[in-house]
């Protein structure tokens, strides 16, 4: 999902739409707040929780004399645990930032409020004791008076709440009643795209004050995704016309700025490079034939000066606009579901150089044309939807997916002499001894014919062979590109130390998850060893191993 850019949050938050939410939640928090709101947006939960989050830091830099405001804002979906939870929240009250230079511990040091609820109740009651005794430093009666006067309260928000249902189902009620179980100032703030009535426990709870956020209007959803930098003044028009477009083919799909502004993001250069190229055909044509390098340069700057690029009239707008409005459907299918990124969808989109200066008859098959021709040149580069994204496996990754499609193509018998590096290495199969051949049947030929496993498909392997191919691949492929490692002496005992790391396993894993490994055993079974198949094939294989270095036909089994 694409993020949520503080320039983007500070214009929703002052934009009319949230003005009025932002003065009264704003006024509450600096007055008298419930223990606990909940707000509920069914589109756009993700913004109002970055609003929520402007207004509070707005707060913050206000300085308040009466009320000195600390938050915490924390995902639901990223804090999928119940100790995750109060270690986020503990950091983000007392403002502290694990690092290596502290061994990375977590608020407040050695002393650990994660171990269940009643010590992070301690931990918030220690958080509120430390900001009121820091607030309130100073001498003399006139401070001790003003330290009276001053109120520390904290303020907890929790984003994607619904998903506490699901992760800590147990943390529902208490987070509601903090203010009642800790006897401190702090306020909870869940935000989520689900009703209340959905997220509630049957459990009681504090009576809530319910909000439900303004939609803004689709003119001002459109006018979010516009970056101040992603057009000349001139072309300012041509990109309002541009994005209208745009929502009229998205909006019935997603109503979410960012996702249109990322998909903008990938078809704008496209649909404005028509335009240029006219502009800068128009700046050439009045070259001399006759001038040389330097004079043409300089007359292009000239030019430039004299004639500045100019808006495009009706006539070319709506040119565009029929040119590239089937182009924003599939930007939708490709770019939403993130089959592949915004950069790569715009250089297989590119229209042909000055699309304009063709006949309009001509102009659409011209573009199809173009389209087509990219994207059988990505297909041919590794680039196409088999093969997205592999070149930024990490390099245990391509190790593993190398040793998977070894173990699905060669039988399992043949591992002793593919991979064996014993004393007998790669001995030869004994020979049959001679004697008379069997006659044929009547009516065949005498020979069976034998299927390449390699078109019969992959076969299943368990993970302990897949991890024995690996050790080998990595011992006689990787051991140039290792860092040094002075304390590992004996041969092998470098590749065994690698082979038996968790990440290993996570890797595995990861890979299961993208289909490019298949398995086949099921996942909530423990016991015996679980089994995959190899998701990729021949070509892929083949590409990954010319990146590390592998000979892939010396290891097959039924080399081509």
């Amino acid at each position: 999902m694409a993020t949520v850019t503080p320039a983007l949050r500070d214009a929703l938050s002052k934009s009319s739409e949230y003005e009025l939410v932002t003065a009264h939640l704003s006024a509450l928090l600096l007055s008298a707040p419930p223990s606990f709101i909940f707000v509920h947006d069914p589109e756009n939960a993700r913004l109002t929780s970055s609003v929520v989050s402007s207004i509070l830091q707005a707060i913050t830099v206000q300085n308040d004399a009466h009320v000195i405001i600390s938050y915490a804002c924390v995902n639901a979906v990223a804090c999928f645990s119940p100790r995750i939870l109060f270690d986020t929240v503990l950091n983000a009250l007392a403002r502290w930032t694990p690092d290596w230079h502290r061994s990375a511990l977590n608020w407040p040091g050695e002393r650990r409020y994660n171990d269940n609820l009643d010590a992070f109740v301690h931990g918030l009651q220690a958080v509120h004791a430390e900001g009121t005794s820091v607030d309130g430093i100073g001498k003399g009666k006139g401070k001790a008076s003003e330290r009276s006067r001053t109120t520390h309260r904290m303020v907890l928000v929790v984003d994607r709440a619904e998903r506490l249902k699901d992760n800590s189902p147990e943390l529902i009620v208490p987070l509601t009643r903090l203010s009642e179980l800790a006897q401190v100032d702090i306020t909870t703030i869940f935000i989520s795209e689900n009703q209340w009535q959905d997220i509630r426990p049957p459990l009681p709870t504090l009576d809530l004050l319910a909000s439900a956020f303004p939609q803004p209007p689709p003119n001002t959803r459109i006018s979010y995704t516009a970056e101040p930098d992603a057009y000349h003044p001139a072309l300012r028009p041509l990109y309002a016309h541009f994005i209208a477009t745009l929502y009229s083919a998205c909006g019935p799909f997603t109503h979410e700025p960012t996702e249109l502004a990322y998909i903008a993001a990938a078809r704008w250069p496209g649909f404005v490079q028509p335009v240029l190229d006219a502009h800068r055909r128009r700046l050439h044509s009045i070259h001399l034939e006759e001038a040389d390098e330097e004079e043409r340069e300089l007359e292009a700057e000239q030019n430039a000066l004299n004639d500045p690029l100019k808006p495009p009239n009706e006539d070319v707008r709506l040119r565009l606009t029929r040119l590239f409005t089937s182009s924003f459907t599939s930007a939708l299918e490709s770019l939403y579901s993130r089959l592949t990124h915004a950069s790569q969808w715009a250089q297989t989109h590119a229209p042909p150089e000055d699309l304009l200066a063709l006949p309009p008859a001509h102009a659409p098959q011209a573009l199809q044309a173009h389209t087509a021709a990219l994207a059988a040149q990505a297909q041919s580069d590794g680039g196409g939807s088999g093969g997205a994204g592999l070149e930024a496996l990490p390099r245990m990754a391509k190790f593993i997916l190398v040793a998977a499609f070894l173990a699905s193509t060669n039988p399992a018998r043949s591992d002793i002499r593919m991979f064996g590096r014993g004393p007998d290495e790669r001995a030869k199969r004994r020979r049959r001894k001679l004697g008379t051949p069997r006659k044929p049947k009547p009516g065949t030929t005498g020979t069976a014919v034998k299927i390449p496993q390699r078109l019969l498909g992959p076969t299943t392997f368990p993970l302990d062979r897949l991890i024995a191919i690996l050790g080998v691949l990595l011992e006689e492929n990787d051991a140039e590109a290792r860092p040094a490692a002075p304390q590992y002496t004996l041969p092998g005992e470098y590749t065994e130390m690698e082979i038996s790391r968790v990440a290993l396993y996570a890797n595995v894993m990861e890979l299961a998850s993208m289909r490019l490994l298949i398995r086949t055993s099921p996942p909530d079974r423990l016991d015996g060893t679980p089994t995959f198949k190899c998701g990729i094939g021949y070509e892929l294989a083949g590409k990954l191993a010319r990146d590390l270095g592998i000979i892939l036909n010396d290891l097959m089994y039924e080399p081509l």
